[in-house]
């Protein structure tokens, strides 16, 4: 496993060790041990998954504390356009994104901190992702900054984007209070 730095602090790619032959592929997408050696010592308590169509943009969201949730996030079907927003006012990134496709091809994982808001498009039909999250799903404490904020100017590689009510009602960022 190669644990790779992002332009974003904290903010980490995963490379596995992916073994492959004629009969297909294994690998292992967490061992507590090895993360917990590579310095991510949350302890994931739930599993997601979700499947979309070709074009769908679900983000970009987050959990306020004491519910906020780091995220192990990968592709097990299909390919993703994921894309982060640093919320944690001291960072020195505060208010920037970062943005990497992870397919099934790749096997790239992403380990998303506290702090940041969360998001993805999919590029293929019947994408699924799947990620893990360090604090249980809270509905009362989850929000939303604006998929397409003006400031953030994030291009999320697809052209006209399927998207539920909630992810077009986020918040502007340049009106968001962050709590991180």
């Amino acid at each position: 496993m190669k644990i790779i730095e992002t332009p974003l602090k904290d903010l980490l790619i995963i490379d596995p060790q992916v073994f492959k032959d004629e009969r297909g592929y294994f690998y292992e997408s967490y061992n507590q041990e090895k993360f917990f050696k590579a310095g991510i010592r949350d302890v994931f308590v739930q599993d997601n998954q979700s499947l979309s169509q070709k074009n769908v943009v679900r983000g970009l969201h987050f959990q306020h504390p004491p519910y906020a949730q780091a995220k192990l996030v990968r592709v097990i079907k299909g390919s993703v356009y994921d894309v982060v927003v640093d919320l944690r006012k001291d960072s020195p990134t505060y208010g920037q994104s970062f943005g990497i496709e992870l397919t099934e091809e790749n096997f790239l994982m992403l380990y998303v901190p506290v702090g940041f808001a969360h998001g993805f498009a999919t590029l293929q039909d019947n994408t699924i992702f799947a990620y893990k999250c360090s604090a249980f799903y809270n509905k009362a404490s989850e929000d939303t900054i604006l998929w397409n904020d003006p400031t953030l100017n994030i291009d999320w590689k697809v052209q006209n984007p399927i998207l539920s009510e909630k992810d077009k009602q986020g918040k502007l960022f340049q009106h968001f209070q962050s709590p991180f």
